[in-house]
């Protein structure tokens, strides 16, 4: 990640949270570094009450009861940051690497720090040829519509604790876009044994910091982001797609300069289309 990069997605909007209305402290593009002076910055705090107390999540406070080890591999939770070795303020907590969001806490996010997830990008060729125009072969990718915001996005999730990423990237896929876990017994199986193959081969095209709408100053999502390609059209590409879990929508989406996904899935997309030479 450039050394200029800002973050645009998690500044200056209401925090999407459905159950509270939170308006962020305006933060201008010269003041997002945290190397630039702000003496009068002083954002709200918050922390949905969605996460408070959850099995899954850390506790509210951070104080002498709750005292992680940051920039490490705490137990089976990964409190590294794929993009730098964070600061800890002592009032505050971890330290949000990109710069200023206008809020503090820790938002809708489970973990202080990085809260790591998977992004698999499922690609095919769109049958009927190449474009008019570029005269490249179009790709499509499998894109499924979230619940929270009805923005389409690359299907993916977090993380769980102690688990590989290659196994959360075929996990979430199959919740998210083959419902698998309304499917039989029978099904199951076979879709498993079918995904183990597809899954064993993938290309990560990136890995590090996701400009979220979730992201805090205390708090941000960081993903892997891994292309798996059906060449022939003929494993994942001859699947019926369903959406579950935390998508309302599922399809294969063909790929152009008029994408507009969650969070920073479209850069992860377009680095796909430049590796795969295809239209954009």
């Amino acid at each position: 990640m450039s050394a200029a990069f800002i973050h645009f997605k998690c500044r200056n909007n209401l925090y999407p949270d459905r159950m509270k209305e939170v308006q962020r402290l305006y933060v201008p593009d010269d003041k997002v570094k945290w190397e630039i002076e702000w003496p009068m910055y002083d954002p709200p705090a918050y922390t949905s009450q969605s996460v408070i107390g959850k099995e899954w999540a850390d506790p509210d406070l951070i104080d002498e009861h709750f005292q992680p080890q940051w920039n490490s591999v705490d137990g089976c939770i990964n409190r590294t940051s794929y993009t730098a070795v964070y600061s800890i303020d002592i009032d505050s907590g971890p330290v949000n690497p990109i710069g200023r969001t206008g809020l503090k806490g820790r938002g809708l996010l489970g973990k202080w720090g990085p809260n790591h997830a998977a992004d698999p990008i499922v690609t095919r060729w769109k049958q009927g040829g190449s474009h008019k125009l570029s005269k490249k072969p179009i790709l499509q990718f499998v894109a499924i519509k979230r619940r929270d915001g009805g923005e389409w996005a690359i299907p993916g999730g977090m993380v769980d604790c102690g688990e590989a990423v290659t196994e959360s990237l075929k996990r979430e896929f199959m919740e998210e876009t083959l419902n698998i876990m309304n499917k039989s017994e029978d099904e199951k199986v076979e879709l498993e044994q079918l995904l183990k193959r597809f899954f064993s081969h993938g290309d990560t095209v990136y890995r590090g910091y996701v400009d979220d709408p979730r992201n805090t100053d205390n708090a941000w999502m960081e993903t892997t982001a891994v292309h798996f390609h059906d060449e022939d059209n003929e494993s994942v590409g001859a699947l019926p797609l369903e959406a579950g879990d935390d998508a309302v929508g599922v399809r294969w989406m063909d790929i152009d300069e008029s994408l507009n996904l969650y969070a920073s899935h479209t850069s992860f997309i377009k680095t796909v289309v430049d590796k795969m030479k295809a239209h954009w």
